[in-house]
């Protein structure tokens, strides 16, 4: 199973002085190729304030030219993304629920 993730989306929140304090990204996890019969896909969303709600700080401000592709997938909460996606494919592509058939010929007990 080949996994790829990318961050497909990221929206910067600049305050007055210019440094980001919010950014909202999408990661998308993409198993295996498109037309392979065990690809799966799924896109993740987050939204990173600087600060937590304890006020402890998610990241340091700084301007968004500063950031980089390694900067956002850190505070992106990828282990918990990885864990999920897992878990869909393995629901979908490597154990997916059987399905049922029906018997038309049964006849109710008397």
């Amino acid at each position: 199973m080949a996994v790829t993730k990318a961050i497909t989306k990221c929206t910067p929140y600049e305050n007055a002085s210019s440094k980001v304090d919010k950014w909202e990204i999408e990661m998308k996890y993409e198993n295996d190729s498109e037309g392979d019969s065990t690809y799966y896909t799924s896109t993740f969303s987050t939204s990173v304030p600087q600060l937590d709600n304890n006020g402890n700080a998610n990241f340091t401000l700084k301007a968004k030219g500063s950031w980089t592709n390694a900067n956002l997938v850190a505070i992106c909460p990828v282990s918990q993304w990885d864990t999920v996606f897992a878990s869909q494919v393995d629901s979908v592509i490597t154990n997916p629920p059987v399905e049922s058939t029906p018997d038309s010929a049964f006849n109710v007990p008397s």
